[in-house]
């Protein structure tokens, strides 16, 4: 019970000193009493609801920001936003409208020709087929990202002299080859000699590895300059498509269809899409089903946050019945526990954000320890676009997440506080 000392008459202070009044009564119910030890473990309670609860929704939110981050800037910024592809083998002169063509496209912003080829990378004792894309090292730089994720060497080393070539960490390691060491590439056009066919193929040297990740980009795919490529593979002066990026890469499925009308039907455009858009579609996707349910663990906290307070009431009967024969009004009894709702949510709200955003910051390191520990491979990058545990916090989810939850605690505090106002002084009293 509340001592007599401890409670005023509402009917003779203003609404200000009620409010005041309310505030410091739920301050008391929240901290731990010697009066109040059901309360206060209620409220704990619901305050580690709350803070875990929003602890995984920022922390996996900013994961799933993470993969799209990498998709987007990384992988989709080493891979052309799109490529014209010729049908079959076109002359010099028959690709010079076509780089007019994207040249006058407003929103495309750089072109590179491109040979692309499947090969077969081998050592003594290993093969690998591999994408060899023949490419001008100086005009690539424009429409690619690639050389920020070289490990050794650089894509410049290419035109260091005839015949180098540039490899995926994957690739490299398992051809067992390093910076300046030598590979034998074939091409599958075959040369006709009086006794036998034989393949085409020239011994490269390694000048530069790199890493991205993906295990497209890492195990299989080579390359080399595009005069090399045209003498590997007999194309003369010619191509096999003209690469482009565009100011916006999520507009590109409208720039192909203008493109798409504008060529002849022995020309196509490929986009990015066709590659990844299914894996970024995929995360889009999955950040929704993701945040949704974990917005219904968020949820069940609120729901908690109810059923604690509606205890707390029901504890309560007798110091609020006190309260009402000293004069307060049902309003002032509502408010003190509506005030205790928002105070929990408050703090609740407050210990995740804390919670949240530091795992947010270190989930990539706690990943990495894990799979040190334990001699796992969390993510696979036969599976998942990167082999690593990316993590981006913005500042738009922490306020949304923020305001959502505590909004959802000021509701669930309506029912408890409406509850509580209804009690009767002489009802409450009667078995005291």
């Amino acid at each position: 019970m509340l001592m007599a000392a401890e409670t005023r008459s509402s009917s003779a202070i203003g609404p200000l000193a009620a409010s005041s009044f309310a505030a410091w009564m739920a301050l008391r119910y929240v901290s731990v009493g010697r009066r109040s030890q059901l309360v206060s473990f209620m409220s704990l309670l619901t305050i580690s609801g709350l803070a875990l609860g929003i602890t995984i929704l920022i922390t996996v939110l900013s994961v799933m920001n993470g993969f799209d981050r990498e998709v987007r800037e990384n992988i989709l910024g080493i891979l052309p936003h799109a490529t014209v592809k010729a049908q079959e083998r076109q002359t010099p002169e028959q690709w010079g409208p076509i780089q007019a063509l994207l040249d006058a496209n407003p929103r495309v912003l750089a072109t590179a020709p491109l040979i692309e080829a499947t090969g077969v990378l081998a050592v003594p004792g290993y093969s690998k087929g591999v994408l060899v894309n023949g490419i001008d090292p100086e005009q690539e730089g424009r429409i690619s990202i690639l050389d920020r994720f070289m490990l050794s060497g650089s894509l410049a080393g290419l035109n260091e002299g005839r015949f180098n070539i540039v490899l995926g960490a994957t690739l490299a390691e398992n051809l067992g080859v390093g910076l300046g060491d030598k590979v034998s590439l074939y091409s599958l056009n075959v040369s006709v000699n009086p006794l036998v066919p034989l393949p085409t193929q020239r011994q490269f040297t390694v000048a530069g590895i790199y890493r991205v990740g993906t295990l497209e980009l890492d195990s299989a795919m080579a390359m080399i300059t595009l005069q090399d490529a045209q003498a590997l593979y007999r194309y003369r002066d010619s191509y096999t498509g003209l690469r482009f990026r565009i100011d916006d890469l999520f507009a590109v499925r409208e720039v192909r269809a203008e493109l798409q009308e504008q060529l002849s039907v022995d020309f196509e455009v490929q986009t990015w899409t066709q590659l990844f858009g299914n894996i970024y579609e995929n995360i889009q996707f999955s950040r929704t089903i993701v945040g949704f349910l974990l917005w219904l663990l968020v949820g069940v906290a609120a729901f908690n946050l109810v059923v604690s307070l509606i205890m707390i009431v029901r504890d309560k009967r007798g110091d609020i019945a006190i309260l009402r024969t000293l004069g307060a009004s049902p309003q002032t009894i509502g408010r003190i526990f509506m005030t205790q709702g928002c105070v929990v949510g408050l703090i609740g709200t407050g210990l995740g954000v804390v919670f949240g955003v530091f795992f947010a910051l270190t989930i990539s390191d706690i990943a990495g320890l894990i799979e040190s520990v334990l001699g796992v491979k969390l993510l696979s990058a036969e599976v998942y676009p990167v082999d690593f545990l990316p993590s981006q916090i913005l500042f738009s989810d922490i306020v949304g997440v923020s305001a959502g939850v505590f909004l959802l605690s000021v509701m669930a505090t309506l029912y408890p506080a409406y509850r509580a106002s209804q009690v009767q002084p002489a009802e409450a009293l009667r078995f005291e």
